[in-house]
């Protein structure tokens, strides 16, 4: 599959929070029209002069958890027009119609530079898990990774100029479920490296310990409310496992920490590229979990199993990884109800 898609020529906004570059024309879709939740981004064209801007479905009409009811999201999105224009004007970028139907906290679209090479440009909302991305692919260096070739932070947004990934079919429509292990484990034990000198990266710690007081406030709710949930007692155990764990490794190395088979493409530099990355310091034994999360099935039929075959896919501890998974899956469990009988059957 190879990207097709009409370049734009330059169009006249200009963003208050970039500065330099040519501008794209882009347009307002039908279905961000009849949206609520960007009226203002609707609005914001005609403010800024740009003739019209596409949002990809996702952010056209988020669903409930996806950052649209905080008050700096709908300012990301009422400022996308101005910001993508600016940074077509900064970067001297041809910008194409954004890829659909996109992710929930991103602007990203195909782009040609003044000499003709094909790029991605991917406008970040400005939150917490975005935050060291750039970073991340800067110490990678396109090791297993998409390359990082611009960035540009501003007052809402966190903006990438990137590699494209040709032809760029996901991993999750090219292989079968069992080579999609293979090809995720093989690119995780080469992203596995020790920061280079000067990039500081959060440590996986932190991020436990701010999910699991998020858990424990969401668990206690549910059960307020009357809900289904976990055992108390499981809850506690999965909870406190997901807290001591990144205390307990034996070795830190720079993690993705969101590495599945959507988040991989196929690419002409190399066979497959990892993107999206939410870089962290910590234990390796986590970053397989996420892929694991992908596949519902397998987990439900043997989840000790897919643990145990990802670890030696990986070269990690299989027991390690199997208290990972459980513990993830407790943290999970109260917005994702079938990861409730994973989690007993992982148990320690």
């Amino acid at each position: 599959m190879r990207h097709s898609w009409p370049i734009r020529p330059a169009g006249r906004a200009r963003s208050k929070e970039v500065e330099d570059g040519p501008r794209p024309v882009v347009r307002l879709s039908q279905a961000s029209r009849a949206c609520p939740a960007v009226a203002a981004a609707r609005r914001a064209p005609e403010d800024a002069g740009v003739r019209g801007f596409e949002l990809p479905r996702s952010l056209a009409c988020p669903t409930a958890g996806d950052g649209h009811g905080d008050p700096a999201w709908a300012r990301w999105i009422a400022g996308l027009p101005g910001i993508v224009d600016d940074l077509a004007r900064r970067w001297s970028l041809g910008v194409g119609r954004p890829f659909q139907p996109g992710g929930s906290a991103s602007w990203v679209a195909p782009a040609r530079t003044s000499g003709g090479d094909l790029v991605v440009l991917k406008v970040g909302f400005r939150h917490d898990e975005a935050l060291d991305e750039a970073g991340g692919l800067l110490a990678w260096d396109g090791r297993g990774t998409v390359r990082l070739l611009d960035s540009c932070l501003t007052g809402t947004a966190i903006a990438l100029l990137l590699e494209a990934c040709e032809p760029g079919t996901p991993l999750s429509r090219a292989r079968p479920e069992l080579e999609r292990d293979v090809i995720v484990a093989g690119l995780l034990r080469r992203m596995w490296i020790k920061p280079p000198a000067g990039l500081a990266f959060r440590p996986l710690q932190a991020m436990c310990d701010r999910w699991t007081g998020q858990f424990e406030d969401d668990y206690a709710a549910a059960r307020a409310r009357g809900e289904d949930q976990l055992d108390p007692g499981l809850a506690r155990a999965g909870i406190e496992l997901f807290r001591q764990l990144p205390r307990t490794a034996g070795r830190a190395v720079l993690l993705s920490t969101d590495l599945h088979h959507e988040n991989v493409l196929a690419a002409a530099r190399e066979p497959w590229l990892a993107i999206d990355p939410k870089p962290y310091i910590g234990d390796p034994a986590y970053d397989p979990v996420q892929h694991m999360l992908n596949f519902p099935g397998r987990l439900a039929a043997d989840p000790a199993g897919f643990a145990q075959r990802m670890a030696g896919l990986t070269g990690l501890d299989p027991d390690r990884v199997r208290h990972w998974l459980f513990a993830r899956c407790v943290q999970e469990s109260v917005g994702e109800p079938e990861l409730r009988p994973v989690a007993a059957r992982l148990a320690p």
